[in-house]
Formats: C-alpha cells, structure tokens, sequence
C-alpha cells in the first residue's frame, strides 16, 4: 500500500472527513515521525511498533563491478521494530 492508497482508504472509512483533512493529518503524522527520527528521537506507536535511529560504523567496503576497497563512512538509518500485537495479527493462528 503506498500513501495515496492510504489516504483514499482512510476516505472511504470515514466519509463524514473530506479527503482534503485526511491527507492533511496522513502527512502531518508521517512529518513528525520524521521530524523526531531526524533530531535522535524515538517514535513508540503501542501495539503497532517503534522507530529508531540506528548507528552504522565506518567500515571498508568494496566496489561490485570492479572490487576495489571503498571506505564507506559513518551513518544513522531509521529502524523499525514491529510491536507485539502487529507481529501477532500478522503471523495469524499458524
């Protein structure tokens, strides 16, 4: 599902909203999720999941179409870890 799929099903879940304040509150909740990762924060969403910010060391790397050694450098990357009710509605009763 990518937003605009989103938004429209949100739409159609509650007609009484216009699609104009769904989109509205889609992007502002998207927008502060991304505003905290970006200053270090941790975003915890109960039964959903939480997002962090993860630390990846400098290492060497090399270079797929030749081989050559290539420092990579230092960098933060946003991670995800899935809640425990999302993991169980997910995996079903297998």
């Amino acid at each position: 599902m990518i937003k605009s799929e989103l938004i429209e099903k949100l739409g159609e879940a509650h007609p009484h909203l216009f699609q104009r304040d769904v989109e509205r509150v889609v992007n502002t909740v998207l927008e502060e999720i991304t505003s905290a990762l970006e200053s270090g924060d941790r975003v915890e969403l109960r039964g959903f999941g939480a997002f962090s910010v993860r630390n990846r060391p400098p290492r060497q790397g090399r270079n797929p179409r030749t081989g050559d050694r290539v420092e990579v450098k230092e960098k933060h990357v946003p991670f995800f870890k899935t809640g425990k009710e999302l993991r169980e509605r997910v995996d079903g009763d297998k």
